[in-house]
């Protein structure tokens, strides 16, 4: 069971995130350091916390993998600006919808991760994840992220999925839903392969720090 202390105990216990207005590239004057906190949702078992993992570690955890990876705080540099990234893993099982939605306030950026060999995730980030976040989080960008772009040549996937009459998400799918919920980009990536990995990462960054880009023309489109 995922260990929700950590969540809960770093909320200001008195804030509604309803109250909090959103507040888009935050100016950085001197020398004070942006901090950005970017909270990743999607279905569970899609990859999350192997992807926080193998961007924060470099490497893919091949032997024990927590079903939430405990918040981290890094120092990266994108675009020659220096940041303080704070990632927030979240558990996307249906029992932990009320404590998960603890963690999204005072969130900058949205990861919402699905896998590319599940067609049920797929579906799930126009049914429920981009409800919710648009729901708490009016107005933060999101990024769809595709994940386990390896699987598309995996025999036993591709077999399985033939079974049910179903096939991988193809890029041009994952592209064609970003649109439609208004995400600022669709980048796709493979944690095991260690592919794309940092580049999601750099994005979220860059959705932040850039708020005026032409992709954020439709950020909130409720279906």
């Amino acid at each position: 069971m995922p260990d929700f202390r950590l969540i809960i105990g770093a909320l200001p216990p008195s804030r509604n995130v309803a109250s909090q207005p959103f507040s888009p590239g935050i100016p950085v004057t001197g020398n004070k350091m942006q901090t950005i906190k970017c909270v990743v949702v999607g279905d569970g078992a899609v990859g999350k916390t192997c992807l926080l993992i193998s961007y924060t570690t470099n490497a893919f955890p091949d032997e024990y993998i927590p079903t939430v990876f405990d918040n981290y705080s890094t120092q990266t540099c994108v675009d020659g600006r220096a940041v303080s990234l704070n990632l927030w893993d979240t558990a996307g099982q249906e029992e932990y919808d009320r404590l998960r939605t603890l963690s999204y306030p005072q969130t900058h950026v949205f990861i919402i991760c699905f896998s590319v060999a599940s067609p049920s995730s797929h579906a799930n980030v126009r049914h429920k994840w981009h409800p919710e976040v648009c729901h708490h989080c009016p107005g933060v960008p999101v990024l769809l992220v595709g994940t386990k772009r390896d699987l598309r040549g995996d025999k036993e996937t591709l077999e399985k999925l033939k079974e049910q009459g179903m096939s991988p998400t193809t890029p041009q799918q994952g592209g064609a839903l970003a649109r439609s919920i208004g995400a600022v980009q669709y980048l796709e990536c493979s944690a095991l392969l260690q592919e794309g990995v940092r580049e999601v990462f750099n994005e979220a960054v860059r959705a932040v720090l850039y708020p005026n880009a032409k992709k954020h023309s439709k950020k909130c489109v409720l279906l």
